[in-house]
């Protein structure tokens, strides 16, 4: 279990870390909204900035909120559910569904960030935020995939070791 504590280190770490993002994003909505309608003044760097931010924000606290069990569920059956009957459909939705899908985001965007690095892209709008500010918002995508994968494991690990303690504690039944 070391690792699966190690791996939610990681992602609480991250998460509160990224949570930090949330203040020059607000901070730049603020800036933004006075300067336009006290000033009729804009600039396109600073609304690509507050949604890079937001996008980092949304990519990097995935697996913070995947630990935190604080994702998206439709559970009209599964908050009745046991511990190890919980357990059960957390590692199979793991492991068919989550990991394979952060296996296809990791793979699939290297490309799409390696080109990005290696063309020095810029924002597509005139004004827009400069080189590396593309490729780093690029780079979040094969890192929040290998977060949320990582989170993933612990997830199934923590799994079988409730299976595990939920067997050793069963008692047998007496006929």
């Amino acid at each position: 279990m070391a690792i699966a504590e190690r791996i939610k280190v990681l992602s609480e770490w991250t998460g509160r870390l990224t949570a930090w993002l949330t203040v020059p994003m607000v901070a730049g909505t603020f800036i933004i909204v006075v300067l336009r309608y006290m000033f009729d003044l804009g600039w396109i760097w600073m609304q690509e900035g507050v949604v890079w931010l937001h996008a980092a924000v949304f990519m990097l606290a995935a697996a913070y909120t995947l630990k935190r069990d604080e994702h998206v569920r439709v559970d009209i059956f599964y908050r009745e559910m046991p511990p190890w009957r919980k357990a059960i459909v957390n590692a199979a939705g793991t492991v068919l569904f989550l990991l394979p899908v952060c296996v296809f985001l990791a793979i699939t965007s290297w490309d799409y960030m390696s080109t990005s690095w290696s063309i020095h892209e810029g924002s597509r709008e005139a004004g827009g935020l400069p080189y590396p500010f593309v490729p780093l918002l690029k780079s979040l995508i094969p890192l929040t995939a290998i977060l949320i994968a990582l989170q993933g494991i612990a997830d199934v690990l923590i799994s079988f070791a409730t299976l595990r303690s939920d067997s050793a504690n069963v008692e047998p039944k007496e006929n």
